[in-house]
């Protein structure tokens, strides 16, 4: 989408504004303070056709506390979704400047009462008492008022793009702190564009007057939301976009609300809160949903309700499928927005590595992977380059789910692998060294959208992704010796008897204990307790012994027992459940017989301890082996380096 005329000269001049900073703040500062700058200006420039209208309704209230009822009255009179009751406006702020932060601070105090918790959630009362004690307040103050972006100058889009490109570039400023909260734009870009692939985007350009949900749980400073409602309305002017969000961190909260509200797009759909235990939409299901949640971040900290959902509700809730490990609650967020789909929703989430891999089977992890994949929901993952985040260098991947797969994509997974599409950024911005260019972006989503014969393309069948655990069990086979284990747990006078049988050994237990009971004066100290003690540490491993049995059947022996991965049976997913108990079994004997068996006839697999898991190893998947070069040229290689070195040792005359 093409930037408004005019959208840089306001830019270039707020940055410059912002100059006037240096000294009193600190640079990452510089955003908190500039922004509801910024978004007070606005809404002046907005308000001033209908100032004195609103002015003399409000008076003809008197001292009656506005509630409700007063505030939609207000909002009419307006003509927007926020007023403001202070008879100040940027200018006559000025017009005292002996009393320009008293003034300020009145007409922040008359915004209506949404407009009103925005400014409050910046700390911006602080900060203008530190610009009035640096001396610097009032030229700040001014600059804006001589800033023209009402509604004749300045659209609402355009107000969203200045209101974006300052954000992204306060945050760049402050990049140590910046990957918290912000997304780089190339990656919201990449996500919304993967969304809104093929017959998604087919389904909004074939309509008349469309209306589309979108959904951030971890909305941060609102990036997703309103590039997905941009590329929503590019693709059909006519489309109506409600966006939806919920994020913790109040300054950043007041961020994405600001955006929405000066683009007049629903600012009060901007909740305030955590979405894992406040979820502020708890019955409204979404078109599309998307998010970066924070990687890796511990939630023991507010567990008790999510644990307490999961106990309560099981399925009925958010968080049936499984709890991942209290230190990396991603997956409860994609638990979260799953729990939002409607019939067609699609959902795509930035996540690390470890939701692809983390959690044996059987695990909290594997559990939500199972259910993921065995519902049929995840479409597809693409792989990111390292070094892609202001706070972080790792890996990540963009997952892409669906509840209504077009038909050629039903039961597969397709893997994209984008890890070396990126450019080198000229100068870092703390962790991120790279970026995607936008022709790089273009190439994924049509690697992800057509899934062409492709050496970065892998689509595969649901089922590749599951394995059944199997435990292999061996006999115990055992003698009894008297080790120095066992004369270490004996008194003095017994540990001396009985020092002098160190060797002795019988075939069974029974044997050997009657044989101690029988020795003297070992026989008082053996008392129940230290008989078994002693039994214990007696029993050594012997592969000639024959196997212990227990009511006839081979006593397993832990010291042996072994873990193995097997693939699931195809068409696993799809089978009744005593198919899949048949095929599962029939699996593991096969690898019994065929893999085990040849090295270890003795072996069995005790099935009623088999679990079912699920990982996406997606480096696997693209792993190239590289074979060793031949000897010969490596030998040849060193004897030319020996060759040059004598060479240069005879010119320095050694």
């Amino acid at each position: 989408m093409s930037q408004p005329q005019g959208f840089q000269d306001k830019v270039a001049f707020i940055w410059k504004v912002a100059d006037k900073l240096r000294g009193s703040f600190k640079q990452h500062e510089y955003g908190s303070i500039m922004l509801p700058l910024l978004v007070l200006r606005r809404l002046d420039a907005v308000l001033e056709p209908t100032k004195q209208q609103v002015l003399r309704h409000a008076a003809s209230f008197g001292d009656k506390k506005l509630g409700p009822g007063e505030d939609l009255i207000l909002q009419g009179i307006a003509g927007a979704a926020f007023y403001n009751t202070s008879p100040l406006t940027f200018r006559t702020i000025l017009a005292d400047d002996k009393n320009v932060a008293d003034n300020l601070h009145a007409y922040v105090s008359g915004l209506s009462p949404a407009a009103y918790e925005v400014i409050e959630r910046y700390d911006f009362a602080g900060k203008v008492a530190r610009m009035e004690a640096a001396g610097i307040l009032y030229g700040v103050l001014s600059d804006f008022a001589d800033l023209r972006i009402g509604p004749d100058a300045v659209s609402n889009e355009a107000m969203g793009h200045i209101f974006e490109e300052l954000l992204r570039k306060f945050s760049e400023m402050s990049n140590e702190t910046a990957g918290e909260h912000y997304t780089p734009r190339e990656v919201i870009r990449l996500v919304v564009d993967l969304l809104l692939s093929g017959q998604s985007a087919e389904a909004i350009e074939g309509v008349t007057m469309p209306v589309r949900t979108v959904y951030d749980p971890a909305a941060g400073t609102g990036g997703m939301l309103t590039a997905a409602m941009d590329r929503i309305r590019a693709l059909n002017d006519t489309a109506r976009v409600q966006v939806y969000g919920q994020e913790l961190n109040p300054e950043t909260w007041a961020i994405a609300r600001s955006d929405l509200l000066i683009q007049d797009v629903g600012a009060d759909n901007m909740a305030f809160g955590n979405s894992l235990t406040q979820d502020a939409y708890p019955n409204v299901k979404f078109d599309y949903m998307l998010a970066n949640p924070p990687y890796g971040v511990d939630w023991k900290s507010y567990a008790k309700p999510i644990q307490d959902e999961a106990a309560a509700l099981g399925f009925a809730g958010r968080f049936g499928a499984g709890l991942p490990r209290v230190s990396d609650g991603s997956f409860l967020f994609l638990q979260h927005m799953l729990s939002k789909m409607k019939s067609g929703s699609r959902v795509g989430i930035v996540l690390s590595g470890s939701p692809l891999f983390s959690g044996a089977a059987g695990s909290g992890e594997s559990e939500i992977r199972r259910w993921i994949i065995e519902n049929d929901w995840l479409e597809g993952i693409v792989a990111l380059p390292d070094q892609m985040f202001y706070n972080t260098g790792i890996s990540t991947y963009v997952w892409i789910l669906t509840n209504a797969k077009p038909a050629h994509r039903a039961g597969k997974v397709a893997l994209v692998d984008g890890r070396a599409m990126f450019t080198k950024m000229r100068k870092s911005l703390g962790d991120k060294r790279k970026f995607l260019s936008e022709e790089s972006i273009d190439e994924l989503v049509r690697l992800y959208d057509e899934l062409p014969e492709d050496s970065r393309v892998k689509v595969l069948p649901n089922e590749t992704f599951g394995f059944q655990r199997i435990t292999v069990e061996r006999p115990m086979r055992r003698r009894w010796e008297v080790t120095d284990e066992v004369l270490s747990l004996l008194p003095d006078d017994a540990r001396d008897a009985m020092g002098a049988h160190a060797g002795t050994s019988a075939a069974t237990e029974k044997e050997f204990a009657g044989w101690l009971t029988g020795l003297e004066p070992a026989t008082p100290a053996l008392d129940g307790k230290m008989l078994r003690a002693v039994l214990k540490a007696a029993a050594v491993y012997d592969e000639d012994a024959p196997p212990i049995l227990k009511k006839g059947e081979p006593e397993p022996d832990p010291d042996l027992r072994d873990f193995e991965n097997i693939p699931l049976p195809a068409g696993y997913i799809t089978m009744r459940d005593e198919q899949r108990a048949k095929a599962l079994y029939e699996a593991a004997e096969t690898h019994l017989q065929e893999a085990i068996h040849p090295y270890v006839p003795d072996a069995w697999i005790d099935h009623s301890k088999t679990k079912i898991g699920y990982e996406i190893p997606f480096t696997r998947q693209f792993y190239v082996y590289t074979p060793p070069r031949p000897v010969e040229e490596i030998g040849g290689e060193i004897r030319a380096l020996e060759t040059q070195i004598q060479d240069w040792m005879r010119g320095l005359g050694l």
